[in-house]
C-alpha cells in the first residue's frame, strides 16, 4: 500500500510514447507508409534497410515531430515472428477444411466488434477530419489499384439520446446510415481493418481505430463504458 500511495505522489508527467507497427511484405512497406500518410500521420523518417525493406518513422500530428512521444514506428515484420505465425497457421489448419473450430469463432467474434482484439486508437479533435479521412478510405477501397479491397471499415455512431450529437450524426457522410453504436455516448467510433499490416494472434491483419468526441461533455465514450450494454454483447 505504501508503495502505492509513493506511486500516486509521483508529479512528473507522462504521455504515451510510440506503437511499433508491421507491415507484412517486404515490397509493401512503401505501400503501408502510404495507407498511414492517407489516415493523417505524418512521416518523420524513411531508413532504407540493408535487406531492402523500410524503416519508417511517423507522429500522430506535426506538434509531436521532434518530441519522444505521439510516435508510430512501421516496419518489416520479423523473421521469428513471421515463422511463429507461420508455424500456428499450420498447427491450427487455417485456411483449410480442418481448420481448428476456435479460428472461426475468433474471427467471428471480430466480426460482431472489431474491439474485441487487439487495437490501436487515435483520438482527433475534428469530425470533419474524420469524415474526410474515412471517405477517402471509402474511395481507395472502390478504385486504388493497390488498395482495392484490402480496406474493411466499421463505423459506430454514440449512444442515442442526445439530441444535438443525434442531428449531427444523422447529416453525416459516413454515420447517416450507421445502425451500430458505441459503448458510450457522445462520441464516435471508426475502424479501419487491413491485411496490409500484421497484428493479433494470426497475424493476418490490423485493426486501427479513430475516435472523436464531441465537446463539452465530461461522459463520452472514452471516459465511461456504458457496461450494461458491454455485458450484454459480451454475454452474448
Amino acid at each position: 500500500m505504501a508503495a502505492a500511495t509513493k506511486m500516486q505522489e509521483m508529479m512528473g508527467a507522462r504521455s504515451m510514447g510510440h506503437m511499433a507497427l508491421h507491415y507484412r511484405k517486404v515490397e509493401e512497406g512503401p505501400l503501408a507508409a502510404r495507407l498511414l500518410g492517407m489516415l493523417g500521420y505524418v512521416l518523420t523518417q524513411d531508413l532504407l534497410l540493408p535487406s531492402g525493406a523500410h524503416f519508417y518513422r511517423f507522429v500522430v500530428d506535426a506538434r509531436h515531430r521532434s518530441r519522444g512521444d505521439g510516435i508510430i514506428y512501421l516496419s518489416l515484420i520479423p523473421d521469428a515472428q513471421r515463422d511463429l505465425m507461420e508455424a500456428i497457421h499450420g498447427a491450427l489448419n487455417v485456411g483449410t477444411d480442418h481448420e481448428h473450430p476456435a479460428v472461426a469463432v475468433m474471427r467471428a467474434k471480430l466480426e460482431e466488434d472489431p474491439e474485441y482484439g487487439f487495437h490501436y486508437g487515435t483520438l482527433l479533435e475534428s469530425l470533419e477530419d474524420l469524415e474526410t479521412i474515412f471517405l477517402s478510405l471509402e474511395d481507395a477501397n472502390r478504385n486504388d489499384p493497390e488498395l482495392k479491397g484490402r480496406l474493411k471499415l466499421v463505423y459506430n455512431r454514440a449512444l442515442p439520446g442526445n439530441a444535438d450529437v443525434d442531428g449531427r450524426l444523422d447529416a453525416s457522410p459516413i454515420y447517416g446510415g450507421v445502425t451500430r453504436h458505441a459503448y458510450g455516448r457522445n462520441g464516435v467510433q471508426a475502424f479501419l481493418e487491413t491485411d496490409i499490416l500484421s497484428s493479433g494472434m494470426l497475424g493476418e491483419a490490423m485493426m486501427l481505430e479513430f475516435d472523436y468526441v464531441f465537446p463539452g461533455h465530461a461522459n463520452h465514450i472514452l471516459s465511461v463504458v456504458e457496461w450494461e450494454r458491454e455485458n450484454k454483447r459480451k454475454m452474448s
